[in-house]
């Protein structure tokens, strides 16, 4: 597996218009690529707190001999935690913070999430897994073997945007039915052999069980659930004035991401007919963010450099 290289990296620490003394949480640590450009941003007041749901990004990170002798000396400059975007919040807390100057989120799976053992892969045979945190939750193998063709369906048609899910799905219960499905190898033909049947001609370098993987893993880690939590507590947690940085990689996210920004920097973006208290409807009724420039992607430069960042659409807010 190749080394991981970070998407957008001096854009996204640039865009979180980052103060010397300032606190920051970078919510996806990865590898560690933004926390370490966002540590060499901060003085000795400055604060980053980095997450990461993954136990082997954590674990990596706590080795990193950039990071060992911050994280050794216990000082509050920077820490590195275990956790999902949905405990950020808490996490905060715990350690005394309120308020930050800026939140960092790239939603990108790291390169060695793609090894063969964590069951991401459509290259490289392994178990089905597909977790981004092992220690908890069910693989992407158990959640196969029992689940229903019709939610099968509704799962790769609705996270994978897939034409084919119903025949896929069909696909996938025949199989099961004949063998368990335990390995990455083994979903990836069965549904190439579908998309295939229906594609004489399929133009590009993506495999045809792309977008079924996307839809099971997107399903198996609640990513767009845990990405709408972050998203909402993030206007509690920003300062006025600090930004909110999110990289996304497929559209389901970019589309989540946009329209969020959109509604909170307008006021009045209450719908009719909703029942709510006079303090209630004030408080929904402020704007609570603005959006910083436009969308931005990867120059060709990147691309040609990276291929994975082709998809990736960086997007800026600041709190009012």
């Amino acid at each position: 597996m190749s080394a991981h290289i970070t998407v957008l990296l001096h854009e996204a620490v640039e865009a979180l218009s980052i103060k010397p003394d300032g606190i920051y949480v970078d919510g996806t640590y990865g590898r560690g690529g933004h926390s370490r450009l966002i540590l060499s941003c901060l003085n000795q007041k400055g604060r980053l707190i980095a997450l990461d749901r993954d136990w082997a990004a954590v674990e990596a990170g706590k080795k990193e001999k950039s990071l060992m002798t911050e994280l050794k000396t216990g000082a509050p400059r920077f820490c590195l935690e275990h956790g999902s975007f949905s405990q950020m919040q808490q996490l905060l807390r715990e350690k005394g913070v309120q308020k930050v100057d800026g939140i960092l989120l790239d939603l990108g799976i790291s390169s060695p999430q793609l090894d063969a053992e964590r069951g991401f892969s459509l290259r490289a045979d392994g178990p089905l897994d597909m977790r981004m945190d092992v220690s908890q939750g069910q693989t992407a193998a158990q959640w196969i073997e029992t689940v229903s063709e019709t939610e099968l369906e509704r799962v790769i048609r609705e996270y994978g945007e897939e034409r084919y899910a119903r025949s896929i799905a069909r696909a996938i219960v025949m199989a099961r039915a004949r063998q368990p499905i335990v390995a990455t190898l083994q979903l990836a033909e069965i549904v190439a052999a579908v998309v295939r049947s229906r594609e004489r001609k399929r133009e590009g370098k993506q495999s045809p069980a792309t977008r079924t993987f996307q839809a099971i893993r997107i399903f198996i880690n609640q990513e767009l659930e845990e990405l709408s939590l972050v998203l909402q507590q993030s206007a509690d947690l920003l300062k006025t004035g600090g930004r909110l940085v999110v990289i996304s990689f497929h559209s389901l996210e970019d589309r989540m991401v946009k329209r969020f920004m959109r509604v909170a920097a307008r006021k009045n973006n209450v719908p009719r007919g909703i029942p709510l208290r006079e303090d209630e409807l004030s408080q929904m009724n402020q704007q609570l963010f603005k959006v910083i420039g436009k969308a931005m992607r990867p120059s060709q430069k990147e691309i040609e450099a990276n291929i994975r960042s082709r998809s990736a659409v960086m997007r800026v807010a600041e709190r009012v």
